[in-house]
């Protein structure tokens, strides 16, 4: 069984600042990444990171935010630096890891961290 904890939510001013962290308990993944939802919104693609180290983001966090990974024997670590942070940024980030287990493509997530950008 899989495991992410996820870590960094909170309350940011706008223009302010946050770095999330989900630590997996999986040394072999095809990508890790990051998504979010609003209130009342579907679940969005935010930003991933492949295995290789290549990265792909939304368009409305690319300059603003970076994801980055640290790998540890079997573990590994996503960061996803955010900056200029903006209201509409607002929601639950979700990290996400891609793997292949048993011949099975599949996805695990974490529980969810609030961001919250307010004045």
């Amino acid at each position: 069984q899989v495991q992410l904890v996820e870590s960094g939510g909170g309350l940011v001013q706008p223009g302010g600042s946050l770095r999330l962290s989900c630590a997996a308990s999986r040394s072999t993944f095809y990508s890790m990444g990051w998504y979010r939802q609003a209130p009342g919104k579907q679940r969005e693609l935010v930003a991933t990171i492949a295995s290789g180290g290549s990265t792909n983001y939304a368009d409305f966090v690319k300059g603003r935010f970076t994801i980055t990974i640290s790998k540890d024997n079997a573990k590994n670590t996503v960061y996803l630096q955010m900056n200029s942070l903006k209201p509409e940024d607002t929601g639950v980030y979700y990290c996400n890891l891609h793997y292949r287990r048993l011949g099975v493509t599949t996805d695990a997530w974490g529980q969810g961290t609030q961001v919250t950008v307010s004045s």
